[in-house]
């Protein structure tokens, strides 16, 4: 630690702006550099789907707070290669060359692989530019089509409903979200939308987008061809790990880290969502592309760069804002895990359990907040419960490890 004089941080994202404030909080008194090819100062995501507006953009955290931190935030700064040499070469500003350097450069957008992709009205949702976007053509009016039914889509579709805005998604599942949250779920968050006016189609590509310069019409697999005046793309993501795929440094669907963050050159580390780690809370070795796991994550990697090594063990959580309603979820189930509703689950109001050999792995629900939190102790303690127990809405979550209805 005492030898390190410059940390470079590449992506002042939820994880890289963490990441600064946690060396300078550990003690690190050398020069912290974080570079982002944005403008913006750094700003949360998870809004721009939410509501699908940039205006109002909510910053991270103050201006003068980085320069409160020593940190130096170095905007319209895109880094485009590292090199053997330990050095980082930039588009437009002068390499560098840190003592060690942080990948916090999240993920972009999977793009569609069709004709007609490239129409204008076509939209990704990624940053603060695509949300401006995306809040111009809403205000035109629709029909809107969505592609994928995943959080972004979904989310997105809730907006422009309550805009008064026609509405169509389609999913190549059998109901959106199917592999994140599983059928039962999937199928309540379905009826919610539906009943709200939300055209879902299942089990359908897209095959094409037709136009003479911006999208007018999408074509399924089934030969079906709707309207569109704007499209939004949500088929998922890719980490942004190009800096590092000439680098000999270990991928797999990311940047390969150890429990603190280090990859296998000591001079590259990586935090938030491009980082593929362990975690104690998770059955496969993966990324968890979560805002409140990425701070997390971004923080303990920051600290075990200056030698304070730590490990971000907290149970992932995730949010989604749809309608007048919110979606919150601590752990992550798998598609083998058995999905027990408590009794009564309605499309606006439910409580979810991911369960394997009786083991609770996650809890998600829709206006159940102090049940979901509960539900998160189970999760951390690793119970064993029920699902009877779990079913009944007599059942206080808050007792059970106690009544001995749960075991570790």
């Amino acid at each position: 630690m005492n030898q390190l004089q410059h940390i470079a941080i590449i992506g002042a994202s939820a994880a890289g702006v963490a990441a600064a404030g946690a060396m300078r909080r550990g003690g690190f008194d050398g020069t912290i550099t974080l570079h982002d090819g944005g403008r913006h100062l750094p700003y949360e995501r998870p809004p721009l789907s939410k509501s699908a507006v940039s205006r109002g953009l909510k910053e991270i955290q103050s201006a003068t707070s980085y320069a409160e931190l020593e940190i130096e935030l170095l905007l319209g700064q895109r880094a485009v290669a590292l090199t053997t040499d330990r050095e980082v070469i930039f588009d437009s500003a002068p390499t560098i060359r840190p003592d060690r350097v942080l990948l916090a450069t999240g993920v972009s957008a999977r793009r569609l692989p069709v004709s007609g992709a490239e129409l204008h009205n076509v939209l990704y949702l990624r940053d603060a530019g695509d949300a401006e976007a995306l809040s111009a053509e809403l205000h035109r009016g629709g029909p809107l089509v969505l592609v994928g039914g995943g959080f972004i889509g979904l989310e997105i579709a809730a907006v422009a409903r309550t805009l008064g805005i026609d509405v169509t998604v389609v999913e190549t599942q059998e109901r959106p979200l199917f592999n994140v949250v599983g059928p039962e779920v999937g199928g309540l968050i379905t009826a919610l939308h539906h009943d709200r006016g939300v055209r879902i189609i299942t089990g359908r590509e897209v095959t094409a987008m037709r136009g003479s310069k911006a999208v007018e019409e999408v074509v399924l697999s089934d030969g079906r061809v709707l309207p569109a005046a704007t499209v939004v793309v949500g088929v998922g993501v890719v980490p942004n790990d190009q800096l590092v795929r000439t680098h000999g440094v270990k991928l797999s669907g990311g940047v390969v880290v150890d429990a603190h963050g280090q990859t296998d050159d000591p001079w590259i580390w990586a935090a938030g969502d491009v980082a593929v780690r362990r975690h104690r809370h998770l059955r496969r070795v993966g990324r968890i592309e979560h805002w409140d796991t990425a701070q997390r994550h971004g923080a303990t990697v920051g600290s075990s760069m200056v030698g304070d090594l730590q490990e971000d063990t907290a149970v992932p959580y995730v949010w989604s804002d749809q309608y007048e309603l919110s979606y919150q979820a601590f752990g992550r189930g798998e598609p083998t895990d058995q999905v027990v509703l408590r009794d009564g689950a309605q499309p606006d109001e439910f409580l979810a359990f991911s369960l394997s050999e009786g083991r609770v792995h996650a809890v998600a629900g829709i206006n159940r907040p102090r049940d979901v939190r509960a539900g998160r102790s189970l999760v951390e303690s690793g119970a064993t419960v029920s699902a009877e127990a779990l079913r009944d809405p007599a059942t206080n979550l808050r007792r059970l490890p106690v009544l001995g209805g749960a075991t570790k």
